[in-house]
């Protein structure tokens, strides 16, 4: 995961069972934040920060991804509870996570244990990793600063 090169190839399904993969995507940009777990506070801030701001990315001619490791049901769920409008892909094998460095261990009051770290990458349409955020501090506000920092790399 290099700034400036090819970002990886994915192959997932969303919530509805519908495939999802980088070469889906190309001629628009690509947001895709990594989340640990459906319907925690941190999360449900994070995922409705997006909802929210959905049509300026998309103004911006930008798809938004959400995903963790949560079963295609409990993504369902999640989307109907908060009105979520972009899919949410599930990868319980974790193959996407590693992918993008979003699995690795993690230290919780000391405890350390391995999951999903919060993070983020912006890739162009033609499937380059423009911005990438190895973690995510500040989950309800970070959808604004990637909104942002799409706007600079568009300008």
């Amino acid at each position: 995961m290099e700034e400036g090169k090819q970002a990886p190839n994915f192959s997932l399904l969303d919530q509805n069972g519908n495939s999802h993969s980088l070469t889906d995507y190309k001629g628009k940009y690509l947001v895709i934040y990594f989340y640990p777990k459906d319907n925690t506070p941190g999360c449900t801030k994070e995922s409705c920060t997006f909802r929210d701001n959905l049509s300026e990315f998309t103004a911006a001619n930008c798809a938004i991804l959400g995903v963790s490791a949560d079963s295609a049901a409990s993504h369902e769920k999640f989307i109907a509870k908060h009105n979520l409008n972009f899919p949410l892909l599930v990868d319980e094998e974790k193959e996407m996570l590693q992918a993008y460095n979003a699995w690795g261990e993690k230290n919780n009051y000391g405890k350390k244990y391995m999951g999903i770290i919060r993070s983020t990458a912006i890739i162009s349409p033609d499937g380059t990793l423009l911005k990438h955020w190895k973690t995510v501090r500040g989950a309800e506000d970070h959808p604004l600063k990637v909104l942002e920092a799409l706007k600079e790399l568009q300008a």
